[in-house]
């Protein structure tokens, strides 16, 4: 393991037991959370997005406010969903994010998850073609997305334009060198892991996956990773890709911890129906500190990532949560063999 970060969904609702109960609450603690894992020695800052939900949704103007607090980490996101993103959009806001951070955006997208609203994409002005479906429409943004990222030129200058044109063709500004291979894709299975690897996509792979072969959670997991390595290899790409997992990590090391997380110390993989597939969700790892660690030594897909990212409770206040980030970078990730 080379890289420990932090991922947020950035939840918030004005109940009274939760620190974040508002969407102004979730975005200005997101900003103090990513400044206090850096000041901690964490390498990342990475928040989820999702639409029509009491959590954090357009990315980047959160992107741009912790790259502009921030120094040295990685942000990030994990993930977009590509199914409400019109592409060249996309790819200024990347292109402005990762300038504002000087070249520190790691962008996850994907397909995305379950909806808060019936084909939510809709409202947002995207349609499926004929014969094509959400997940179809999702890769075809990507491909366009990507193929922006390139920064070929490729939109015919007006002849008399407001303001004077480089020659040829012209491409998406603002333009950032490397970020195209700073793009991530959220694989929830194994044969979706070996696209990503065809498309020259690093890897995100979560705490679930839409398949189940009736291996533990992290074995099949490395299996994913593994089949990715694979088709990487085939695809001949010419430069080495990165793969993230998620973990839910608790180290118990005071009565907070053990309020919040003591009845997790026995927690297993589950299984269930997710959108009508049976998948495997990851369990928590909860514990004194040398029980986790000896628990995440057996854990493949982690040995076999470069990237871990930590979910963080963030209804629980940017104070416990760094509190959380500290016990792993002290104790648990040393162990593993971060840095």
């Amino acid at each position: 393991m080379k890289h420990l970060g932090f991922l947020s969904f950035g939840h918030w609702t004005p109940h009274p037991q939760s620190a974040t109960r508002s969407a102004s609450d979730a975005l200005l603690q997101s900003i103090e959370l990513a400044v206090a894992a850096e000041e901690l020695g964490a390498d990342g800052a990475y928040f989820r997005v999702h639409h029509f939900a009491r959590q954090l949704a357009s990315p980047f103007p959160l992107l741009a406010a912790v790259g502009a607090r921030t120094s040295r980490i990685e942000i990030g996101t994990a993930v977009i969903d590509m199914r409400y993103e019109n592409p060249l959009y996309l790819a200024e806001d990347a292109g402005a994010a990762d300038l504002i951070s000087g070249g520190r955006l790691q962008l996850g997208i994907s397909r995305g998850s379950p909806e808060q609203v019936i084909d939510g994409y809709r409202h947002f002005g995207h349609e499926p073609r004929a014969g094509e479906s959400d997940a179809d429409m999702a890769r075809r943004h990507t491909a366009r997305f990507l193929e922006v990222l390139d920064g070929e030129g490729f939109a015919e200058p007006n002849p008399r334009p407001m303001f004077p044109n480089p020659p040829g063709l012209l491409r998406v500004e603002p333009y950032s060198e490397g970020l195209r291979r700073r793009i991530w894709w959220g694989a929830g299975t194994r044969a979706t892991a070996e696209w990503t690897a065809a498309q020259g996509m690093n890897l995100m792979s979560s705490t679930l996956l839409s398949e189940d072969t009736g291996v533990p959670f992290h074995r099949l997991q490395a299996e994913q990773i593994q089949r990715f390595r694979d088709a990487w290899a085939a695809a001949g790409h010419g430069w080495e890709p990165r793969v993230s997992v998620s973990r839910s990590i608790f180290p118990i090391t005071d009565d907070r911890d053990r309020a919040y997380f003591g009845m997790e110390t026995a927690s297993t993989d589950q299984v269930g129906l997710l959108e009508g597939v049976r998948s495997r969700f990851g369990k928590t790892y909860a514990g004194e500190i040398d029980a986790i660690v000896a628990d995440l030594a057996e854990d493949e897909a982690v040995a076999a990532a470069d990237t871990l990212l930590l979910t963080v409770p963030n209804q629980l206040g940017v104070e416990y949560n760094a509190h959380v980030i500290e016990n792993v970078v002290r104790h648990v990730a040393p162990a593993l063999g971060w840095r």
